[in-house]
């Protein structure tokens, strides 16, 4: 990697960055594809409206990523506690609200569950890098991180279940690779558990969703619906697809066709062979941030990397399993790909932090 002397002139990885372009760039195309059709009918009456919006939020998150990647990474020390804070505020009024993952500020609206998973991100890694050897302490360390992690939890998945099974996730991979017992974990992973069956079991939708998972047939047109037809949009495309643009799955057959199963209607049109380029530049990507995270000499830089990079590869893995029915349906975007504003202006904001932090990463002749 090209870079000149000290710290501040080496340049950010240049593969995160490459992948990220990648999935952008067919995420934009991939948008407007799958809403083209329904577009141009009311409310929106514009067949590029879609397109315009992704354009727009790509735009946003673009500049959010050149922010983050420029500025003193101290600074994400110093703004851990009040972000945190601040956020946990935010999913309060959120249910204060009502029945909504919203907040809507008139000439903006913003879901504050995807700002939350940042914050926690950056205030773990901030708390798990200062004394590494407390979160071998039961009491002392490991149960403050992980009442934390259900505080954040809790408050999200009231509203937003895939959400939750995000962070609890990247926050359990952040504290087993900053040395908590296996045994802590084990009492965390049963403790998720216990969790998960309780949240279900208090919606019947999502017990609806558990039961279309494990049979979808046994409702092809209520629970079962999206399932089945993720299914065949994604059979049908073969090896090399239906051509872009000449899919039917998205003629109103399948819903959330352009944001949680934009997947499928991308692997009708451009076949396996589509499917596997996505497939292959996100597992690009999350070696490539492990590798940023591997070579960082600071555990706060080191854990910073390593919990974006885990943040994004779950989200990216739960929403690929959805569609092809290895799990239920949650609701979770695909990273860079899926239509949306919050979601993709944070996913890349929270990538211009990991661009940041590996310029200091240890390279070849350092």
């Amino acid at each position: 990697m090209a870079k000149s002397r000290g710290v501040q002139g080496k340049v950010p990885d240049f593969g995160v960055f490459f992948a990220v372009l990648v999935l952008l760039g067919i995420g934009i195309i991939a948008v407007f594809s799958a809403s083209q059709y329904f577009a141009q009918y009311a409310p929106y009456n514009d067949s590029l409206h879609f397109l315009k919006r992704q354009s727009l939020n790509a735009l946003i998150g673009i500049v959010g990523m050149l922010f983050a990647m420029k500025i003193d990474y101290r600074w994400f020390q110093v703004l851990a506690l009040p972000g945190l804070i601040i956020s946990i505020v935010m999913l309060v009024v959120v249910l204060a609200l009502g029945g909504t993952r919203w907040i809507s500020l008139g000439f903006i609206q913003f879901q504050p569950s995807e700002i939350a998973k940042v914050a926690l991100i950056i205030f773990m890694a901030l708390i798990l890098s200062r004394d590494p050897e407390r979160l071998q302490s039961f009491s002392h360390g490991f149960l403050p991180c992980l009442g934390l992690m259900g505080l954040v939890c809790g408050l999200v998945v009231i509203k937003d279940l895939s959400t939750s099974i995000v962070i609890a996730g990247t926050c359990c991979v952040m504290m087993f690779c900053s040395g908590a017992k296996w045994s802590h974990m084990g009492f965390m992973f049963a403790l998720g558990v216990v969790a998960f069956i309780a949240a279900v079991w208090v919606e019947p939708y999502r017990m609806a969703r558990i039961f279309a998972f494990l049979d979808p047939w046994s409702d092809p047109q209520g629970d079962g619906f999206q399932t089945i037809q993720s299914f065949l949009a994604i059979g049908s495309g073969g090896l090399t697809g239906v051509g872009l643009g000449a899919g039917s799955a998205k003629w109103y057959y399948l819903p959330e066709r352009h944001t949680d199963f934009i997947f499928s209607i991308w692997a009708e049109e451009m076949g396996f062979l589509g499917g596997t380029i996505i497939i292959l530049t996100f597992l690009f990507f999350v070696w490539r941030g492990f590798m940023v995270s591997l070579n960082l000499k600071n555990n706060f830089q080191s854990l910073l990397a390593l919990g974006i990079t885990s943040m994004i590869g779950i989200q990216a893995l739960i929403n690929l399993c959805v569609v092809v029915g290895l799990f239920p349906v949650t609701g979770v975007t695909l990273p860079f790909i899926s239509y949306g504003g919050t979601s993709l202006a944070i996913s890349l904001t929270s990538v211009g932090i990991l661009l940041n932090v590996s310029r200091y990463a240890k390279t070849t002749g350092d």
